[in-house]
């Protein structure tokens, strides 16, 4: 698959079929942003028979035979589907699949431009989570994995799970765990500037959705000391009688310092903001964090800190925009994921790829770490293939990898 990303160029001021104010932006995805293209050619009678009818029945047989050979003699080993249902769409919330479809495209590309993988974007018209794994399970043969995009909480934490124990292929919710990945490697690389481990760090989280869960579970599974997870009524507590399933998984999970109350409350002393809310934090709350913190405000384009607050009290300030230093930013994690669990056929994503990723990540930035660059740009080279390598290894080391 190719995908081809228009640079549109214009003397005028209107576009010509609207009358419109000259936008670049529809500029660039009039037609869509990606196309098929054929990897082998068809230039006369011989090739034609060979690439369809007579030729192509040889090679169904084959596969008909023996299952495994449809990963060598189709894309299937190289290709990832990219699932929606359209309802937590990139901060523009639940817009639909067809208004979808271009941030889905434009994953797509990333995938192809990041990590060399091709994929296809898939918008379902169904929100009901138990259609949306049917679906899935029964378009699954012909692709090597699925990334989950931009579905919302709680029902992305059951497809994925569902998915998960149906397919024997990668099952990856991006917004959980890539954004948990990058936030990893950016806070490892964090606490060893500032002479600190994980362990030694208390994390508070603003946002108990799809990535805040994730972020919690992944950093205390890769040794972090405490995190508390704040929703919009406060900390997540097992003394609290309003929490979903989910929320009453991560209170046993989370804030081993007991902590009850507001976000205010958890950031006095805390060493990590970590946010994936919006909203806004408090300066005085910001403050009250401990001398030399890290604050990860990641909300777009509206940090919860705005980087001139929290760099008054922070020594790492990290942000979700491309503007300032220390993006995190997930293109830095799922190209490489999947074309690393591709690379070997892995049968699923495990805790330990998902470390590795992250520990290839911050390993990327070596001796040239500082306070304004603990974690890669995206456009590094060599991002990808140090995350590809790092997961296909700890695939084969845990025991999933099928080459």
């Amino acid at each position: 698959m190719a995908a081809e990303i228009v640079n549109p160029r214009s003397d005028s001021t209107t576009d010509s079929t609207t009358d419109e104010p000259f936008d670049p932006a529809f500029a660039l995805h009039r037609g869509g942003k990606m196309a098929v293209q054929a990897t082998v050619p068809i230039r006369d009678k011989d090739d034609l028979s060979l690439a369809y009818t007579p030729g192509v029945a040889k090679v169904c047989s084959a596969i008909a035979e023996n299952p495994e050979l449809v990963h060598d003699y189709t894309w299937k080993s190289q290709v990832v589907a990219v699932v929606t249902d359209g309802t937590a769409v990139l901060g523009l919330g639940d817009i639909g699949p067809e208004a979808s479809l271009p941030v889905m495209e434009g994953k797509a590309i990333l995938f192809k431009q990041f990590g060399g993988v091709d994929a296809v974007p898939i918008a379902l018209a169904t929100t009901d989570a138990d259609e949306i794994v049917e679906t899935v399970v029964r378009l699954a043969p012909s692709f090597g994995g699925v990334n989950l995009e931009d579905i919302s909480a709680p029902r992305c934490f059951e497809i994925e799970r569902k998915l998960q124990e149906r397919l024997d292929i990668p099952v990856f919710h991006d917004d959980q765990h890539g954004t948990a990945v990058v936030t990893l490697a950016a806070l490892r690389n964090a606490a060893k500037l500032s002479g600190r481990s994980l362990g030694d760090l208390r994390a508070v989280i603003s946002g108990a959705g799809a990535a805040g869960v994730a972020i919690a579970k992944f950093l205390l599974a890769a040794g972090l000391g405490d995190v508390a997870v704040a929703d919009r009524k406060g900390i997540v507590s097992r003394d609290r009688e309003d929490l979903t399933e989910v929320k009453r998984e991560l209170a046993e999970l989370t804030n081993r310092a007991g902590i009850s109350g507001p976000l205010e409350t958890a950031l006095v002393g805390a060493d990590v903001f970590i946010g994936v809310s919006g909203g806004t934090v408090p300066e005085a709350a910001v403050a009250s964090m401990a001398p030399g913190a890290f604050v990860f405000a990641m909300a777009n384009p509206n940090p919860e800190v705005h980087p001139d607050i929290a760099h008054k009290y922070a020594s790492v300030v990290a942000t979700g925009r491309s503007d300032y230093p220390n993006q995190i930013n997930n293109v830095l994690a799922f190209p490489g994921i999947f074309a690393g669990a591709l690379q070997v056929r892995a049968s699923r994503i495990t805790e330990g790829m998902k470390i590795a990723a992250a520990n290839a990540l911050a390993d990327v930035v070596g001796d040239e770490l500082a306070a304004d660059y603990v974690i890669p740009s995206p456009f590094d080279e060599r991002v990808a293939p140090a995350v590809t390598a790092a997961v296909a290894a700890a695939a084969r080391a845990e025991g999933v990898a099928r080459r």
